[in-house]
């Protein structure tokens, strides 16, 4: 079925979550051409720093050049194809091949092979690792492309830029660092369904039931300045169990490219470190001591939230958590989360980071193990045929065109970011 036949105004086929080669079309026509984020300039602040990771199929090593600059190579030896560098991240003057021992330079060209003799001519010249040909960066965030022509990155953000600058202008003189480790888990599970999961006012109420309950008899937090650890997790559930209005009156918004955003609720009043907290006036004022006061009080009236950049990424300003999703096949997803530190706030700060990320994105906490069930459950139940469409209408006909280019939901609850993920889904998939 061509993917046209797919995707209906208020429906989706089954099959986008379920069929293999719909998947392997994705990773070409998706994975293939999209900008990806990749990662931050802080895993690679040095010459010679590298770190590994992929773009859809592709297995690709993000290292720094002698001049600055990042390049982005494809992780395979042109010799035999065996991966290059194994290792997660490193410092390197050059990737050795473990199988024959080819060398290449960090910017991919091959340096030197092993009795040399044994080919019958030199052509090192165009046998060095293959580099993706679009390499950009934005407010320290590292994106790539595999399509050597297309969109501009910034044009690809368009208004979701706003959320980036959000999530950079919160840290004292704009610097942040990715620091405390990173998550790592695997769900059996379509790519898609993490990123139509966390812009889903709706089922928070449900999914954390459970969590709900038990944060609804858990000691009250601690006043400002005497939270315990446990206070994270407990407010979070709470905030999960927002009634109905509350869900309803969020301010909901999508792009043209399938990128999306809440926005309204998370003010630095339900926050972790939040009003009252010392940490957070000492984090207030060093803003204001960098910025002004009128820009650290406009910083911090922003709030956006749960903010999408489509296909592979998911990150929260306020929290300063990122996640970066990477398909593995149709039904199994890796999932990448991050947390940041800001370099010039109070410790405080990165220690509740670290503590939202436990509660929250940790494969043993409240949150995460819920959402795992979901997609799991959802991933088994659209493998059935005997129900062939997947229902998106919830708000449907009632969205509302912005003058910046957006597309907000009538209500909090609406689904119009999953109308907008599988709009920007059609129209890389249709592209030839």
């Amino acid at each position: 079925m061509a993917p046209s036949k797919l995707i209906q105004p208020d429906r989706v086929h089954r099959s986008v979550y379920a069929d293999p080669a719909i998947f392997e079309l994705e990773m070409e026509r998706i994975f293939g051409r999209a900008w990806l984020i990749l990662g931050h300039d802080s895993q690679i602040a040095a010459p010679g720093d590298y770190f590994t990771t992929r773009m859809g199929r592709e297995p690709v090593i993000v290292a720094r050049q002698g001049d600055g600059s990042v390049r982005v190579l494809i992780n395979r030896c042109m010799h035999r194809g065996a991966i290059v560098c194994a290792e997660g991240r490193g410092c390197a003057s050059s990737f050795v091949c473990p199988y024959h021992g080819w060398t290449y330079d960090t910017d991919g060209r091959l340096r030197s092979v092993p009795v040399p003799s044994g080919y019958a001519s030199d052509r090192t010249g165009e046998l060095g690792l293959r580099r993706v040909p679009r390499v950009s960066t934005y407010r320290g965030f590292i994106f790539a492309s595999l399509a050597a022509s297309g969109a501009s990155l910034e044009e690809f953000l368009g208004p979701a830029r706003s959320s980036l600058d959000d999530l950079v202008d919160r840290a004292p003189g704009g610097e942040l660092e990715v620091a405390g480790g990173v998550f790592k888990h695997v769900y059996r599970g379509n790519w898609k369904l993490m990123l139509e999961n966390h812009l889903d006012g709706i089922h928070p109420a449900h999914v954390h039931a459970s969590s709900i309950a038990a944060s609804r008899g858990a000691p009250e937090p601690g006043p400002p300045g005497e939270e315990s650890y446990r206070d994270i997790a407990i407010r979070q559930m709470r905030q999960n169990a927002m009634p109905e209005p509350v869900w309803e009156a969020i301010g909901l918004w999508t792009t043209a490219r399938g990128h999306g955003y809440m926005g309204d609720y998370h003010d630095d009043s339900r926050l972790v470190a939040a009003m009252g907290n010392p940490a957070f006036q000492e984090y207030r004022a060093r803003l204001a001591a960098r910025q002004g006061q009128a820009e650290a009080d406009r910083i911090l009236g922003v709030t956006l939230w749960n903010t999408i950049l489509y296909p592979n990424c998911s990150f929260m300003s306020q929290f300063r958590q990122l996640r970066i999703v990477q398909p593995l096949a149709v039904d199994r997803t890796v999932v990448y989360t991050y947390s940041f530190r800001m370099k010039d706030a109070p410790q405080q700060m990165f220690r509740d980071t670290v503590a939202f990320a436990n509660v929250v994105n940790g494969t043993a906490s409240w949150v995460l193990t819920d959402d795992l069930e979901v997609y799991e459950r959802v991933q088994r139940g659209l493998s059935s045929g005997a129900a062939e469409w997947v229902y998106i209408a919830r708000g449907a006909g009632r969205d509302i065109d912005e003058q910046d280019g957006t597309r907000r939901g009538a209500t909090g609850t609406s689904e119009v970011f999953i109308r907008a993920q599988f709009r920007a889904w059609l129209d890389y998939m249709n592209e030839r």
